[in-house]
């Protein structure tokens, strides 16, 4: 596995693939890998001839009262988890090769950045929009993987190819989660044993959405209530976000129909913990 830590060393890589006739995919990451990761890179695995994952902290996603400093870091233990599924090359730039000096040029998403995150947290899609597209740019890949858990992501990423005509596919993977539920993150590292314990309200809530809508309830409302309910009930969460919106473009529902998205953002302390299930009316 060859780790690339500048811009040309990654599209030297690259060359050579397509040189070779080889497929490349990418699995854009922040490291700390867990399993969900690890699920990415081996479906890139099996459906492209070379695989790329991107480790860098993105700056730019960040805002001023959130956990960039403390973000869990760990390169070596990365590395050997990537290079044990077969990924062919790690792409960690410093953050002087992403945002040289007089850096000014971003890339935004209007309309679905709106809501959810984005209104909870100013400026963070725009931060992922600008390094996605220019990961998109340095690698070129044929396929880029995501994972369901970052939903909003994904469609906002999924908009921003549509919209730019840029020539990959997006590729969404369901969301990998513990054995009660807990969607996996790498934030779940901050995370008290008291904290890790009741944070399985999250899943349970959304279990309990799913469960009623298969039963007939189409009222968003009271769908939103049980689900907010549920959650405020148990010791030390606070609830950020609780919505149901259409998909793709994240409109408010009264009623449910179609596709839609119920998506949660619920803090344990300080850490910030995202859910989502995704139902057809």
């Amino acid at each position: 596995m060859r780790v690339c830590r500048t811009i040309a060393e990654i599209r030297n890589f690259v060359r050579e693939c397509r040189a070779a006739g080889q497929t490349v995919g990418l699995v854009p990451t922040m490291g700390y890998f867990h399993e969900g990761h690890l699920t990415l890179m081996r479906e890139a695995k099996k459906s492209c001839d070379a695989v790329v994952v991107s480790l860098y902290i993105n700056p730019l996603q960040f805002g001023p009262k959130e956990d960039f400093a403390e973000y869990p870091r760990d390169f070596d233990r990365d590395a050997a988890m990537a290079r044990e599924v077969g990924v062919d090359a790690i792409f960690a730039p410093p953050d002087e090769e992403m945002y040289p000096e007089g850096f000014c040029t971003y890339v935004e998403v209007t309309g679905i950045t709106g809501r959810l995150c984005g209104l909870s947290r100013p400026g963070h899609f725009r931060g992922v929009t600008t390094v996605v597209s220019k990961l998109f740019n340095i690698v070129r890949p044929d396929r880029a993987f995501f994972g369901q858990k970052d939903a909003q992501q994904a469609m906002v990423i999924q908009r921003m190819v549509q919209d730019l005509n840029m020539d990959l596919e997006v590729v969404v993977l369901p969301t990998v989660r513990e054995e009660d539920g807990l969607a996996m993150s790498s934030r779940n590292v901050y995370l008290s044993v008291e904290q890790r314990r009741n944070a399985t309200v999250l899943y349970r809530s959304l279990c309990a959405f799913r469960e009623a809508v298969e039963r007939g309830e189409r009222d968003a409302g009271k769908l939103r209530r049980l689900m907010v309910e549920m959650i405020s009930s148990t010791p030390g969460a606070e609830v950020d976000y609780v919505e149901i919106l259409s998909v793709p473009f994240l409109e408010p529902l009264e009623k449910l129909r179609g596709r839609c998205i119920a998506a949660l953002a619920v803090r344990f302390g300080k850490t910030r913990l995202i859910d989502n299930t995704i139902v057809e009316v």
